[in-house]
């Protein structure tokens, strides 16, 4: 159902990850409006006690948790409400194919893949907010929604930028798209000193408040050759005309520059509670709390070109995307290992693009044409990713050979 633009009519919406950042920011905007927007399904992975508040809060038709050993504790938060609940990884999928007319694709990593698959077949408006289901099997997303009808909106500030000033009936008439990137903690330390940081440094963004996954991400920059890849599938633009700029302010969330020399970008505070918005009423808009734009406080903006040196995800991610199939998948799955490894002290800062590399150049890239060989691409990676963190953790010699990818 399409909303005009200042109209009240009501969208049914599911959450898939409510816990989260992305999560609790789009709770706090139904919240605001809770008869437009009534909730149908929110799912959560462990975090069950914010899960049931949140179901009783919206008054939500079905709670998930993912890990169903919580499911107990579940039902008892939530006895006598009349919630419905449910527990395992498979009840997040069915919660996604319930009828939502609009879904917050918001589960971190290739876990958020199958449930927003599921929304996708049936249909719906899906708020991708999970860069990974593009990264991991973009292809396959991409058809599926056309097969269906469904509507993918990007959430991620850059991706959602573009689609505001991208002119998609004049697509051949855009020269570049340019992604912007805060530059992380570590923009301007040395290699030397990057290697001596901690978990606790890296998930300290000094601009976005994310999850510890997505702050490692941004602190390696292999957040921006994860949007990169993403971008590609997005936005009819091949990928050498796909920019990535160092904006330390984040306040120019990406801009899309057109052969007669304009450039267009969307400005605003580091409020991700502003591109979901605009999926949430999208065609319209909506109100939101976020702080007003002041560029007079602000008083200046600057930009960088990223260093490829420090920072090699960004050319790890560009390679996966010019060899294509398997690689980008291979990419995600290995940096999902890594970081990990890193958050949990097994490995050094710099040893994650460094994984991310060597499972890159080992692990074949077949074709991905179901979702059996993404789950296949996706297994031999994090098979040999974790090889390299611990090579004495498994008797075997971890052997990766070229094999078809077979159809589902």
């Amino acid at each position: 159902m399409a909303m005009k633009q200042g109209d009240n009519s009501t969208r049914r919406v599911t959450i898939l990850g409510s816990t989260g950042s992305i999560g609790r920011s789009t709770v706090d905007l139904i919240a605001r409006e809770p008869e437009r927007f009534p909730v149908e399904a929110l799912t959560a992975q462990r975090n069950v006690a914010l899960l049931a508040e949140q179901a009783l809060a919206l008054n939500a038709k079905l709670a998930v948790i993912g890990d169903d050993s919580l499911l107990p504790e579940l039902r008892q938060r939530l006895a006598g409400s009349g919630i419905e609940t449910a527990g395992g990884s498979r009840a997040i999928t069915e919660a996604a194919a319930r009828p939502a007319e609009w879904v917050m694709a918001a589960i971190v990593g290739a876990a958020g893949l199958e449930p927003t698959l599921a929304a996708v077949r049936r249909g719906a408006i899906v708020a991708l907010a999970n860069k990974e289901t593009l990264v991991c099997a973009g292809a396959l997303v991409i058809r599926e929604a056309a097969l269906h009808g469904a509507t993918i909106l990007p959430v991620d500030s850059e991706h959602n930028a573009i689609f505001q000033v991208f002119d998609f009936d004049a697509a051949e008439k855009i020269d570049r798209v340019i992604l912007t990137a805060s530059g992380g903690p570590f923009r301007t330390l040395s290699l030397g000193e990057m290697r001596e940081v901690t978990p606790a440094q890296a998930i300290a963004h000094p601009v976005w408040s994310m999850g510890a996954k997505i702050s490692v991400d941004s602190a390696t920059l292999m957040n921006k050759g994860l949007e990169l890849i993403e971008a590609s599938f997005l936005f009819p633009v091949p990928e050498e005309r796909i920019e990535i700029l160092i904006h330390p302010q984040s306040v120019i969330h990406s801009l899309v520059s057109y052969v007669d020399g304009s450039v267009l970008a969307q400005l605003g505070t580091p409020d991700m509670r502003t591109p979901i918005a605009v999926t949430l009423a999208w065609p319209g808009r909506m109100p939101t709390p976020a702080a007003r734009l002041d560029l007079a406080a602000i008083a200046k903006l600057t930009f960088e070109v990223p260093d490829s040196a420090r920072f090699p995800a960004i050319n790890l991610a560009r390679q996966a995307l010019q060899t294509g199939g398997a690689a980008p998948t291979i990419l995600n799955a290995a940096n999902e290992v890594a970081v990990d490894a890193f958050l949990n002290g097994r490995i050094g800062f710099l040893d994650i693009t460094r994984i991310v590399e060597q499972t890159l150049a080992r692990v074949p890239s077949g074709a991905l044409d179901s979702l059996d060989a993404v789950r296949m691409a996706d297994g031999d990676a994090r098979r040999y990713a974790a090889h390299l963190i611990d090579p004495a953790g498994d008797d075997r010699v971890v052997q990766m050979q070229t094999r078809g990818r077979g159809r589902a």
